[in-house]
């Protein structure tokens, strides 16, 4: 299960719970493109990608983004290309499961440097069916790791949960009957 697609149902909820952070924001992951088109319709809202994946088989708005700068292709591995808190929310979904534990240790704080109010991570959890590396496209199998794996992790990684967002989140959520198929965790930014 490819949690982009409910980075898109969730954006209505993430404006409730985020509230003003929603106006600068940093899509990470594959089909990028798709998220920032869906987030630059929204009102008063500047977004912007990193697509960690080639890009050829996208399509012509996709390669319009890339070469406009708004998503430019990074290997999220090494640091991104943007100044200390540049963005008002990073999401990330559907990369930080390609990671080894040794470039997710130099990637989730960087994500976490360019961050003003905070990160968002939606990642598959491991009750969905892991995806055969003969089919994904980018080449290996997804680590679906469970939500106690993430909360240690970002224990030892001195990353804090933001217990207020994930109030308001949960409020919006069930205001608007929505149910995530990811793991969704809300990050505080690296102060």
């Amino acid at each position: 299960f490819l949690c982009r697609v409910e980075v898109q149902r969730a954006i209505p909820i993430l404006a409730k719970a985020y509230g003003d952070s929603m106006h600068k924001i940093l899509h990470v992951g594959p089909d990028t493109c798709s998220v920032v088109s869906k987030l630059l319709k929204e009102k008063e809202t500047e977004a912007s990608g990193v697509e960690p994946y080639d890009i050829e088989d996208a399509d012509r708005n996709c390669k319009a983004l890339v070469k406009k700068g708004i998503v430019p292709v990074a290997d999220i591995k090494f640091p991104l290309p943007y100044r200390p808190k540049s963005f008002s929310l990073v999401i990330v979904s559907d990369a930080l499961e390609y990671l080894s534990p040794r470039y997710l240790n130099k990637t989730l704080p960087d994500l976490a440097r360019v961050s003003i109010d905070g990160l968002v991570i939606f990642t598959g959890s491991p009750g969905h069916r892991k995806a055969k590396v003969s089919e994904s496209k980018y080449g290996r199998v997804a680590k679906m790791r469970s939500s106690s794996w993430w909360v240690k992790y970002f224990v030892q990684t001195s990353l804090e949960e933001n217990e207020v967002t994930i109030k308001k989140f949960e409020h919006a959520a069930t205001k608007m009957s929505y149910v995530s198929k990811c793991q969704i965790f809300y990050l505080m930014p690296f102060h």
